[in-house]
């Protein structure tokens, strides 16, 4: 069976064609860096995402801070995720680097500010 994966992990965006037997990557091509070949075994084995988005604040000269997560987490767990960052409302002065969630979901990824307000 033949996939196609569009790289994301660098800007090149790669358009990589991967031959998997039985779950198992056999070849690829397409990919110019080793970092294609990393992304497609990722994505056959435990695909990743981050996130980034924003949070309502209050009391700022923004209404909103943008925040990110320090580490992807896994792809299926994006909804549930951004339902916990949908909840949070900080309170100004916010600075950028503030870690917001510890942990989210249990993982090695918190959800730090990256605008201060």
């Amino acid at each position: 069976m033949i996939r196609e994966f569009t790289c994301i992990v660098c800007p090149n965006g790669c358009e990589i064609r991967a031959e998997i037997q039985d779950g198992v990557l056999m070849s690829m091509t397409g990919h110019t860096c080793p970092k294609g070949e990393s992304y497609v075994k990722q994505e056959l084995t435990d695909p990743r995402r981050n996130i980034a988005t924003s949070v309502l604040v209050k009391g700022g000269q923004l209404l909103l801070a943008s925040v990110r997560l320090t580490n992807p987490i896994p792809k299926d767990q994006i909804f549930a995720a951004m339902e916990v960052i949908r909840g949070l409302v900080l309170t100004a002065p916010v600075e950028a680097g503030t870690v917001v969630v510890k942990g989210i979901l249990g993982y090695d990824s918190d959800v730090i500010v990256t605008k201060s307000v």
